[in-house]
Protein backbone atom coordinates (compact mmCIF):
# COMPACT_ATOMS: atom_id res chain seq x y z
CA UNK A 1 0.00 0.00 0.00
CA UNK A 2 1.17 3.32 -0.48
CA UNK A 3 0.78 5.06 2.39
CA UNK A 4 2.18 8.72 1.13
CA UNK A 5 -0.96 9.55 -1.13
CA UNK A 6 -4.03 8.94 1.32
CA UNK A 7 -6.82 11.48 1.65
CA UNK A 8 -8.12 13.37 4.96
CA UNK A 9 -11.12 10.58 5.85
CA UNK A 10 -9.12 7.50 5.02
CA UNK A 11 -9.99 5.16 7.74
CA UNK A 12 -6.48 3.40 9.19
CA UNK A 13 -5.78 0.63 11.59
CA UNK A 14 -2.04 1.70 13.62
CA UNK A 15 -1.12 -1.74 15.60
CA UNK A 16 -0.32 0.72 19.05
CA UNK A 17 -3.22 2.86 18.45
CA UNK A 18 -6.28 1.15 17.28
CA UNK A 19 -8.18 2.52 14.65
CA UNK A 20 -8.98 6.23 13.56
CA UNK A 21 -9.68 8.52 10.75
CA UNK A 22 -6.97 10.91 9.09
CA UNK A 23 -8.14 14.57 9.65
CA UNK A 24 -4.85 16.49 8.58
CA UNK A 25 -1.67 16.04 6.07
CA UNK A 26 1.26 17.66 6.60
CA UNK A 27 4.50 17.03 4.46
CA UNK A 28 5.57 13.91 5.89
CA UNK A 29 3.33 13.00 8.46
CA UNK A 30 -0.93 12.76 8.77
CA UNK A 31 -3.05 14.06 11.49
CA UNK A 32 -4.90 10.68 12.67
CA UNK A 33 -7.63 10.58 15.19
CA UNK A 34 -7.86 7.67 16.92
CA UNK A 35 -10.99 6.17 18.73
CA UNK A 36 -8.68 5.14 21.98
CA UNK A 37 -5.67 7.73 21.60
CA UNK A 38 -7.13 10.89 20.48
CA UNK A 39 -5.25 12.89 17.36
CA UNK A 40 -1.84 11.73 17.04
CA UNK A 41 0.62 13.25 13.99
CA UNK A 42 2.03 9.96 12.64
CA UNK A 43 4.86 9.57 9.94
CA UNK A 44 3.63 8.38 6.33
CA UNK A 45 6.11 5.61 6.18
CA UNK A 46 5.25 4.33 9.35
CA UNK A 47 5.10 0.38 8.90
CA UNK A 48 2.17 0.18 11.84
CA UNK A 49 -0.11 2.05 10.11
CA UNK A 50 -2.35 0.14 8.01
CA UNK A 51 -5.64 1.28 5.52
CA UNK A 52 -9.02 0.10 6.84
CA UNK A 53 -10.86 -1.08 3.40
CA UNK A 54 -13.83 -2.24 4.50
CA UNK A 55 -15.49 -5.42 2.36
CA UNK A 56 -19.24 -5.25 1.22
CA UNK A 57 -18.78 -1.29 0.50
CA UNK A 58 -21.95 0.16 0.34
CA UNK A 59 -23.49 3.61 -0.27
CA UNK A 60 -23.54 4.49 3.26
CA UNK A 61 -20.29 4.04 4.15
CA UNK A 62 -18.69 5.47 1.03
CA UNK A 63 -20.76 8.87 2.08
CA UNK A 64 -19.83 11.11 4.70
CA UNK A 65 -22.69 11.45 7.82
CA UNK A 66 -23.54 15.33 8.35
CA UNK A 67 -21.75 15.11 11.67
CA UNK A 68 -18.45 14.25 9.93
CA UNK A 69 -18.90 17.08 7.52
CA UNK A 70 -19.29 19.79 10.23
CA UNK A 71 -16.61 18.12 12.72
CA UNK A 72 -13.98 18.71 9.63
CA UNK A 73 -15.25 21.92 8.61
CA UNK A 74 -14.69 22.82 12.97
CA UNK A 75 -11.04 21.15 12.41
CA UNK A 76 -10.11 23.10 9.45
CA UNK A 77 -11.19 26.54 11.05
CA UNK A 78 -9.52 26.09 14.26
CA UNK A 79 -7.12 23.94 14.00
CA UNK A 80 -5.18 24.47 11.32
CA UNK A 81 -6.06 21.61 9.29
CA UNK A 82 -6.32 22.07 5.74
CA UNK A 83 -7.97 21.25 2.51
CA UNK A 84 -6.25 19.50 -0.29
CA UNK A 85 -4.49 22.02 -2.91
CA UNK A 86 -4.03 20.49 -6.50
CA UNK A 87 -1.01 21.67 -8.21
CA UNK A 88 -1.24 22.51 -12.12
CA UNK A 89 -1.39 19.71 -13.87
CA UNK A 90 2.05 21.36 -16.22
CA UNK A 91 3.80 21.64 -13.13
CA UNK A 92 3.88 17.98 -11.73
CA UNK A 93 6.95 16.15 -11.61
CA UNK A 94 8.96 19.65 -12.32
CA UNK A 95 12.24 21.26 -10.57
CA UNK A 96 12.41 24.84 -10.16
CA UNK A 97 15.80 26.16 -10.76
CA UNK A 98 17.65 28.92 -8.52
CA UNK A 99 20.79 30.08 -10.53
CA UNK A 100 23.34 32.58 -9.18
CA UNK A 101 24.08 35.14 -11.32
CA UNK A 102 27.95 34.16 -10.62
CA UNK A 103 28.55 31.35 -12.87
CA UNK A 104 31.15 29.70 -10.83
CA UNK A 105 28.51 28.34 -7.74
CA UNK A 106 26.07 26.54 -8.36
CA UNK A 107 22.65 26.46 -8.86
CA UNK A 108 19.56 24.81 -6.58
CA UNK A 109 17.36 22.56 -7.85
CA UNK A 110 14.03 22.53 -6.21
CA UNK A 111 11.08 19.75 -7.10
CA UNK A 112 8.35 22.55 -7.70
CA UNK A 113 5.75 20.08 -5.20
CA UNK A 114 7.91 20.96 -2.19
CA UNK A 115 8.09 24.58 -3.33
CA UNK A 116 3.77 24.71 -3.82
CA UNK A 117 3.53 23.07 -0.61
CA UNK A 118 5.25 25.26 1.05
CA UNK A 119 3.20 28.35 -0.55
CA UNK A 120 0.29 26.28 0.15
CA UNK A 121 1.41 26.26 3.88
CA UNK A 122 1.95 30.13 3.84
CA UNK A 123 -1.81 30.99 2.61
CA UNK A 124 -3.39 28.49 5.72
CA UNK A 125 -1.17 30.13 8.51
CA UNK A 126 -1.92 33.72 6.77
CA UNK A 127 -6.04 32.33 7.02
CA UNK A 128 -5.34 31.29 10.54
CA UNK A 129 -3.55 34.48 11.58
CA UNK A 130 -6.96 36.40 9.79
CA UNK A 131 -9.07 34.10 12.47
CA UNK A 132 -7.00 34.94 15.01
CA UNK A 133 -7.59 38.74 14.63
CA UNK A 134 -10.77 38.60 13.66
CA UNK A 135 -11.64 36.74 16.77
CA UNK A 136 -9.33 38.52 19.07
CA UNK A 137 -11.09 39.99 22.46
CA UNK A 138 -8.53 43.11 22.78
CA UNK A 139 -8.32 44.46 19.71
CA UNK A 140 -10.57 47.29 18.85
CA UNK A 141 -12.23 47.29 15.16
CA UNK A 142 -10.05 50.03 14.42
CA UNK A 143 -7.02 47.86 14.87
CA UNK A 144 -8.35 44.95 13.17
CA UNK A 145 -9.02 46.35 9.81
CA UNK A 146 -5.52 47.92 10.04
CA UNK A 147 -3.68 44.85 10.94
CA UNK A 148 -6.20 42.90 7.79
CA UNK A 149 -5.16 44.94 5.21
CA UNK A 150 -1.30 44.01 6.23
CA UNK A 151 -2.66 40.31 5.89
CA UNK A 152 -4.60 41.36 2.09
CA UNK A 153 -1.23 42.85 0.83
CA UNK A 154 0.28 39.88 1.63
CA UNK A 155 -1.90 37.46 -0.35
CA UNK A 156 -1.26 40.47 -3.00
CA UNK A 157 2.35 39.93 -2.65
CA UNK A 158 1.80 36.20 -3.38
CA UNK A 159 -0.24 36.17 -6.68
CA UNK A 160 2.83 35.51 -8.39
CA UNK A 161 2.49 32.23 -7.30
CA UNK A 162 -1.30 31.63 -8.77
CA UNK A 163 0.49 30.22 -11.76
CA UNK A 164 1.08 27.06 -10.10
CA UNK A 165 -2.14 25.87 -9.09
CA UNK A 166 -4.63 23.75 -10.68
CA UNK A 167 -7.84 25.58 -9.65
CA UNK A 168 -8.30 29.44 -9.60
CA UNK A 169 -10.47 29.56 -6.84
CA UNK A 170 -7.50 28.41 -4.47
CA UNK A 171 -5.24 31.31 -5.96
CA UNK A 172 -4.14 33.80 -3.74
CA UNK A 173 -6.53 37.15 -3.97
CA UNK A 174 -5.06 40.64 -3.06
CA UNK A 175 -6.85 44.09 -3.03
CA UNK A 176 -9.13 44.76 -5.61
CA UNK A 177 -8.66 48.11 -7.48
CA UNK A 178 -10.85 50.88 -6.43
CA UNK A 179 -11.02 49.17 -2.19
Amino acid sequence: MDQTTLGIGTRLQHTQHGPGVIVGIKFATYLIAFINTGIKEIDKTDTQLEEIIPENVSVEVETQSEAEKSLLKILRMWGGITEPVPLGDRWIKGMMLLQPADKSLKPKEIPIEDFFHKIVMLRDRLRVLEQNINSSKTLTDEEKVNIQQYITRCYGSLTTFNVLFRNKEQNFVGEKSGE
